[in-house]
């Protein structure tokens, strides 16, 4: 089990609107008012439970921030419409398609997944299973 997925930021405030909206479905909150944003970054996570979490960040090095060639982060969702809900949210919200959602039965025969790269190119997928 992770603690925490990070990901780089250069716009924090349309960035915590876009999760804000795609993570609503999947049940998580954003814990960190914009005005308040300290060494931790703008999280989220479930309501009653510290981890894991799910956080956006200027880099430490102060640097653009970039995404990672290969790199994608899967959230498991609890319904194949929810996994249709956060896409659809995301590509609304200025995400760019990388998959519809559907069967892929490459990877297990229950495989239900959609795929998107957020505002800021990081790659993402909404997964069901069972």
């Amino acid at each position: 089990m992770y603690a925490h997925i990070q990901l780089g930021a250069g716009d924090l405030d349309r960035m915590a609107a876009f999760y804000d909206a795609v993570l609503r479905p999947l049940g998580l909150a954003r814990v960190t008012p914009l005005d308040r944003i300290g060494a931790a970054g703008v999280v989220w996570q479930k309501p009653g439970h510290r981890w894991p979490q799910f956080v956006i960040h200027r880099p430490f090095d102060g640097q653009p921030a970039t995404t990672a060639n290969g790199s994608q982060v899967s959230f498991l969702v609890g319904t194949r419409q929810a996994v249709d809900s956060a896409w659809a949210t995301a590509l609304a919200l200025g995400a760019a398609d990388a998959g519809r959602p559907g069967l892929r039965p490459r990877y297990a025969p229950d495989f239900y997944a959609a795929y998107c790269h957020d505002p800021e190119g990081h790659k993402l997928c909404f997964v069901h299973t069972g």
